[in-house]
């Protein structure tokens, strides 16, 4: 089982297959696996100087480095040391370029010459190893190959960070933001005590990531400065790239867009630098993206044609998949449906682990709208059907995620208060005279108490409001079929009805009624009914306007309110309504047997009226459309005779044509 790559400048790796349920929640960690400073120092006499260079000039430090080896191997005997911290040099150099496999073979030559355990050589390419392993076998062997060599450290110290920091990442990568996210605060905090900036800057560019994942942007943003103004100060143009290209990452999930640009043009400007043709693609395919939120279309159309070049070149199919999807959204937006429809369709027919699992929700989604606007209603359908069953499980599994990760960071912050309080006690005890030690214990002892009171009096707060809310929801929304239950829909149509009444506008009551739904439960089941409902609520929900009221009145009966609307175009609407319901099959075996339903229509007249008598109106004109034979529309004689002379005409005609 293999696991994406993340990759520099948003995830420039070569592509890996995935199974599609790894793939999910592994998804999450891409595109944050920015190159960083050095944690440990090689202490070989000319070596550091080599180490600076990888992160300025990688590919140059990789030739210095190879020579240096060759020359070190022929001495004799040969230069062991010396020859495993080149190796190291050459295994950063190569995780730099993101060439993950090269890395992981200088790494393993090199450990075959670094003989002490605790040298900061041998740690380096052990570090160095286990952030370019993604397979899963492969994750657990290095983290518990980290986990041994980081017991054998002193605690606190440098060593023992940087391999804290490396755990972190491979926890983070392997989509468990709540142990990463434990990890990595744990060793931001303890980073604050070196005087070298170096640990506090990996330690900062493993956690930005994270926090930006759990959706806390100030965070995320802040610790994406620190990495930057390193970079900045040392020259460090490769990892500078991914920095600002992150930094724009996280303004755009915050909806600063043009900032966002920004710093997507500033990485760009630093990859043509470097000739880095795939950090250009995916500053391309971000500014594409952003753009198209922006609403500038053309720009963005441009942008995205440029991704499209370079990753077919590249041979990055899942990032070509994803460019082909917005140009797909552009063509849609500028009414070019056949265009859209074939990139499409061209998207969606390949396999896939050639794209990234998020993407592929909108993709039906947008062949659903374009189908839909090409009145391939059926096609339309099924799309919007895939697409609202993917969207619910990757949702799910983003959402157990960040809770679990939310439950790391407030166990984590509470324990960073509880140390520092605890510390601040410690100090002011060491001061005082022996005879007052006790007494501050137990100060000490209530103070934290207190703390673990307030913490938890707080989260129970949070989770009485939650729950307050979920209350709300449930006393007003159907459980079945997700649409305003019948208090909450006689509420909503009273007060439409009485705007209605207060601007002199036309409101139509519609009540509607699935045909022989006793025969479907009784036939089928009450599993099969309970899906025809769901079905026809979630075809009509997205039929109607939004501005139209759509709620379940009770068993197979649905009450729609259509404001600002006359008898013509409501008996236009139901009509819709009844053709949608008949794409409906409540047993796939017998692909004939459709569902129907009969409608009856009621106005608003020239006299007040209240929602029972219009509702009233409704339910006689509906008793009309069922003596009639079913899957009809009838409206109430009084909305008849007020309508306009066209409106009766059209009407007439309608029932003779339905007749």
């Amino acid at each position: 089982m293999t696991l994406p790559r993340p990759t520099i400048a948003g995830c420039r790796r070569r592509t890996r297959k995935v199974s599609a349920a790894v793939a999910l929640v592994a998804f999450a960690t891409l595109c944050d696996g920015a190159a960083h400073a050095s944690c440990l120092e090689l202490t070989q006499p000319g070596i550091q100087p080599l180490q600076e260079l990888s992160l300025r000039n990688p590919k140059q430090a990789i030739e210095t480095a190879t020579a240096a080896i060759e020359t070190a191997g022929r001495a004799t005997p040969p230069d062991e040391a010396r020859m495993a911290a080149l190796y190291a040099v050459e295994a950063q150099s190569y995780s730099l370029l993101e060439l993950d496999s090269d890395a992981r073979e200088a790494a393993l030559k090199g450990l075959q010459f670094a003989r002490q355990p605790n040298d900061s050589t041998h740690l380096t390419l052990q570090m160095v190893y286990a952030e370019n392993v993604y397979d899963t076998d492969g994750i657990n062997a290095a983290l518990a190959a980290i986990e041994k060599a980081r017991s054998l450290q002193l605690p606190g110290s440098r060593a023992d960070l940087c391999l804290q920091i490396t755990i972190g990442r491979v926890q983070h990568r392997s989509s468990r933001p709540d142990l990463a996210l434990l990890t990595l605060t744990q060793a931001y905090h303890a980073s604050q005590s070196f005087a070298a900036a170096e640990p506090r800057v990996a330690a900062a560019d493993a956690l930005s990531p994270v926090m930006r994942g759990v959706g806390d942007f100030k965070q995320a943003l802040a610790l994406n400065q620190e990495v930057i103004d390193w970079e900045t100060q040392h020259d460090a143009t490769l990892s500078l790239s991914v920095a600002h290209y992150l930094r724009g990452k996280i303004l755009s999930e915050m909806h600063d867009y043009n900032g966002a640009l920004e710093q997507t043009e500033w990485a760009r400007r630093l990859s043509v630098e470097l000739s880095d043709e795939q950090g250009i693609g995916f500053a391309d395919l971000a500014t594409c993206r952003m753009r198209v939120e922006l609403g500038q279309l053309g720009a963005a159309r441009s942008d995205c044609e440029s991704a499209v070049r370079i990753f077919t070149t590249s041979h990055r199919a899942d990032m070509q998949r994803e460019a082909q999807t917005l140009l797909a959204r552009l063509d849609l937006t500028e009414g070019h449906l056949d265009h859209a429809l074939s990139r499409l369709n061209e998207v969606l027919g390949k396999s896939a682990t050639e794209m990234q699992p998020r993407q592929i929700p909108s993709a039906y989604q947008l062949r659903a709208q374009a189908n839909a606007a090409l009145q391939r209603y059926p096609q339309a359908y099924r799309d919007l059907t895939e697409y609202l069953r993917r969207f619910i499980a990757h949702n799910a599994a983003e959402r157990a995620q960040q809770v679990a990760a939310l439950r790391a960071r407030f166990e984590t912050d509470r324990e960073i208060e509880r140390n520092a309080a605890l510390q601040r006690e410690l100090g002011l005890a060491e001061e005082r005279a022996q005879e007052q030690r006790t007494v501050l214990r137990w100060v000490a002892a209530g103070i934290g108490v207190s703390i673990m009171v307030i913490a938890l009096l707080t989260y129970l707060l949070a989770i009485n409001r939650r729950y307050r809310r979920e209350l709300v929801r449930l006393a007003t929304e159907d459980s079945l079929t997700g649409l305003p239950n019948r208090g909450r829909t006689a509420t909503l149509a009273i007060k439409s009805l009485l705007t209605a009444c207060d601007s002199q506008q036309p409101l139509c009551v519609a009540l509607i009624d699935l045909d022989r739904f006793k025969a479907i439960n009784d036939r089928f089941g009450h599993a099969t009914g309970d899906r025809v409902l769901q079905e026809f609520a979630a075809i009509a929900a997205a039929a109607i306007r939004p501005t139209d009221i759509l709620g379940r009145w009770g068993g197979e009966e649905f009450l729609l309110i259509l404001p600002n609307t006359t008898l013509d175009i409501g008996v236009a609407i139901l009509d819709h309504l009844r053709l949608q319901a008949g794409l409906i099959r409540p047993c796939e075996e017998e692909s004939e047997l459709r569902v129907s339903l009969s409608a009856g229509l009621a106005t608003t007249t020239a006299e007040p009226c209240s929602l029972d008598e219009i509702v009233a109106r409704a339910d006689l004109a509906l008793y009309e459309a069922k003596n009639a034979g079913r899957d009809l529309v009838r409206f109430a004689n009084e909305s008849f005779l007020s309508a306009s002379t066209g409106t009766r005409r059209a009407l007439r005609q309608a029932t003779r044509d339905q007749a």
